[in-house]
Order: C-alpha cells, then sequence, then structure tokens
C-alpha cells in the first residue's frame, strides 16, 4: 500500500539490515522485528549503532532474533558468531537498551517508573493507565558484571545513568559479594 505511513520500525529494520536480514520491500517481515511502542524508538537506535560499531570492529556473524517487552522492559535476543571483544559490546548495548528501558515510557519515551497492577509496563505518570509504580529496593537496580581476568575473578557492580547513558560504578550492596 503506497498510501501507509511509514512505521520507525520499518526504517531501523531497513537501515540496519545486517543485524535484520529482511526481506526486499517488506521490512514487518524481517526477523527480529521490534514489538514494542514508540517510546523505546531512540533506545533501540542507539543499541543497532552501539551493535553495528561492535561487528564492524570485530567481524563475524550476528542476527536480530527478537524484540519485545517483558515484564515491562525490553528484551533483545540474537544469535551470531562473534569475537570475544565484539561479544562483550554486544552484550553491553543490549545491556544498556534493557536498563534504559527500565527507566524510559514505552509510550513517549519520557522518564517513566515499572509500574504494575496484573501487567507490568514502564510507563511515565501521564501513561501509566492507572497502574501503580512498583516499591523496589534501590539494590535491585544494580546490575552485577563478572569478568575473568587470566586467573582471578572480578565482580563489579554497576548502576545505570539515564542522563549519561551509561553505566556507573557502586559500592556492591550490604550483604553483597563484595570479592
Amino acid at each position: 500500500m503506497a498510501d501507509r505511513v511509514r512505521d520507525w520500525r520499518a526504517d531501523l529494520v531497513t537501515a540496519y539490515p545486517e543485524l535484520f536480514d529482511p526481506t526486499p520491500g517488506d521490512p514487518p517481515t524481517a526477523q527480529g522485528w521490534p514489538y514494542v511502542d514508540d517510546g523505546w524508538r531512540d533506545l533501540l537506535e542507539r543499541a543497532c549503532v552501539r551493535i553495528r560499531a561492535a561487528i564492524r570492529d570485530g567481524g563475524g556473524s550476528f542476527k536480530t532474533v527478537e524484540i519485545e517487552e517483558k515484564y515491562g522492559t525490553l528484551r533483545l535476543y540474537w544469535t551470531g558468531s562473534l569475537s570475544s571483544e565484539a561479544v562483550a559490546r554486544v552484550e553491553e548495548a543490549v545491556d544498556l537498551a534493557e536498563a534504559r528501558s527500565a527507566v524510559t515510557c514505552e509510550i513517549c519515551g519520557e522518564p517513566g517508573l515499572l509500574r504494575g497492577n496484573g501487567w507490568m509496563a514502564t510507563r511515565c505518570a501521564a501513561h501509566a493507565e492507572g497502574r501503580r509504580p512498583i516499591e523496589t529496593d534501590p539494590d535491585d537496580h544494580i546490575y552485577v558484571f563478572e569478568r575473568v581476568v587470566g586467573k582471578r575473578r572480578e565482580v563489579l557492580y554497576r548502576r545505570y545513568d539515564r542522563e549519561r547513558d551509561a553505566f556507573v560504578l557502586v559500592p556492591p550492596p550490604l550483604g553483597g559479594r563484595g570479592e
């Protein structure tokens, strides 16, 4: 249909064919089509830029399998064969997108909170639809990152900073694994 309004998802899939492998002329049939609302457009675009850079720098193959909302936050699943450095960069891009989704309204993209009443969603106050914010412990928003360096295991504690769109190191939570 020539008069159809162009969807940002089609633009994303078309702009990153190496990530989605779209069918020519029919982007919605691409594996990994984003089944999320408009508010998460920016975080997916950021993720695609980061993933493309990781693949171009590290080589290998990558395909998006699925992009969806689950339990109120983004899930991005992928498959491929990449160098360990490229895998680490892709996983960091995915982690950043998923963390940003937990503080971004899926409807409009403004800062939001995880809300519930049966169905969980990350929404701003204007799009909450009666859902109350889910009370969470601040330690629930700490991402634990583990890696092995030589014979030493490192455990880092990070929190997502929405303003910088980055993880920042934080001290281990009380009772955490301060190894």
